[in-house]
């Protein structure tokens, strides 16, 4: 670890003590993780975390009322994205994962780089407010990741693999969805079933498809793992914050 990272470490175990980010300094000894053979690619797997791959979106306290909030706004949410589709399609842009850059993978981001993207409160307002009410204000949103409209065009893959970590889990929020569209997450398939959520772990190896004829459009969340602490939380910030500073 750097100094940095130390000196940040030190001064959460000092506010919470010293046991408070036991989980997340153990994540860092690759010998001590232990994983499902799903999770094989994932970067780090924080120990003390349930390893399936799909969760009830209503089971958790903390992100429960996200998912009713969504829901229930999905019709204006859905109105709002088709206009921005149809009159702004230049704000979508080709979706780049950390693995790759897809140009039938589109997006339009709602938060972005530790940020609400201001811009987008124009282009999609009530999804922006929902987030921002609900989500970002909470602190339910995992600052080192995003929230975005993911777009597959007609025809369009993602191929499997698996995201870096298991400390945030992510909400699809399903906007518009044409007939032969699906997700699998680790063994299991499921489709998005229009104007509801499904939740998931993705640091387990994960595909989706939309072999229909028209995009398929859902709201993605990364929102933090609702089994993570608040001193985690923070520990995690410091760690990824500051390994990304060393690669730039």
């Amino acid at each position: 670890m750097t100094p940095e990272i130390v000196e940040g470490f030190d001064a959460i175990k000092n506010r919470y003590g010293t046991t408070s980010i036991e989980r997340v300094e153990a994540m860092l000894d690759s010998t001590a993780q232990q994983r499902s053979p799903w999770q094989k690619a994932a970067k780090w797997v924080m120990p003390g975390i349930s390893q399936r791959p799909w969760h009830d979106p209503y089971e958790h306290a903390e992100i429960a009322p996200v998912v009713r909030a969504f829901e229930e706004n999905h019709q204006a949410i859905k109105r709002e994205l088709a206009t921005a589709w149809s009159e702004r399609n230049d704000a979508f842009s080709s979706y780049e994962h950390y693995l790759m850059r897809q140009d039938n993978w589109r997006a339009l981001y709602l938060f972005r780089d530790g940020a609400p993207v201001a811009e987008s409160a124009r282009t999609a307002p009530t999804a922006f407010k929902v987030l921002e009410e609900n989500v970002i204000r909470p602190g339910k949103i995992c600052p080192l990741l995003e929230s975005h409209f993911s777009t597959l065009l007609p025809g369009a893959s993602v191929a499997p693999h698996c995201d870096l970590w298991n400390f945030s889990i992510n909400l699809h929020v399903a906007i518009d969805i044409p007939d032969d569209c699906a997700i699998r997450v680790g063994g299991e398939t499921r489709r998005w079933e229009e104007g509801s959520c499904l939740l998931f772990d993705y640091s387990f190896e994960h595909e989706a498809w939309n072999h229909g004829d028209r995009a398929r459009t859902c709201l993605l969340i990364d929102l933090w793992h609702p089994e993570t602490t608040i001193p985690e939380r923070e520990a995690l910030v410091v760690l990824v914050t500051e390994i990304r500073r060393l690669l730039v």
